[in-house]
């Protein structure tokens, strides 16, 4: 296990049968050069990258197999594709995935995203194409509320993610659904 100074008395770390420092708590445990060559000079086989983070970094994915060693989740070329929703959203309908009503592409600008939600029918949800956690997201009920949605969406998106592409889909109120 790798861990740092802050995570040193973590049952992981006393339970692990080697562990390595990786340096102080905050942005060490994306030091993804740090990690490789613990990996390398262990002789690790394989990587566990945790949960978010590395496990979601199609470059850290890369990095291992570039290594020759083994990454414990989906082959890079899968997370970078999946990375961007608009991407994803073309593929799986493309192997006849059902998936909800929008965009299978980046929207072109707010007139575009008006004219799908008006064929779609409102509300409808503006979504970053890349990123997660509800950042570069906004419901719109109406087209009076498209173009503020579509601009704040776009500048929430590049902010936390450095691409401003959206996408649309038809908002479901009280939706159940099942995560996989």
């Amino acid at each position: 296990i790798v861990y740092t100074t802050h995570d040193k008395d973590s049952m992981a770390v006393k339970y692990a049968d080697k562990a390595y420092c990786i340096g102080k708590a905050g942005i060490s445990y994306l030091d993804t050069k740090k990690i490789i060559a613990i990996a390398k000079k262990t002789k690790a086989e394989a990587i566990h990258p945790g949960y978010g983070f590395l496990s979601e970094n199609p470059s850290f994915a890369k990095l291992c197999e570039q290594n020759k060693i083994k990454f414990i989740g989906p082959p890079s070329h899968l997370i970078y594709l999946f990375g961007d929703k608009a991407k994803a959203r073309e593929l799986l309908s493309k192997a006849g995935i059902p998936i909800i009503g929008g965009t299978r592409r980046i929207l072109v600008d707010a007139n575009d995203a008006i004219q799908v939600a008006e064929k779609l029918g409102y509300p409808v949800i503006l979504k970053a194409s890349s990123g997660g956690g509800g950042k570069g997201v906004r419901i719109v009920k109406d087209q009076s509320e498209m173009l503020k949605a579509y601009e704040s969406a776009q500048h929430e998106a590049e902010a936390s993610f450095g691409e401003k592409g959206l996408y649309i889909e038809k908002y479901v109120i009280d939706p159940r659904h099942i995560e996989f």
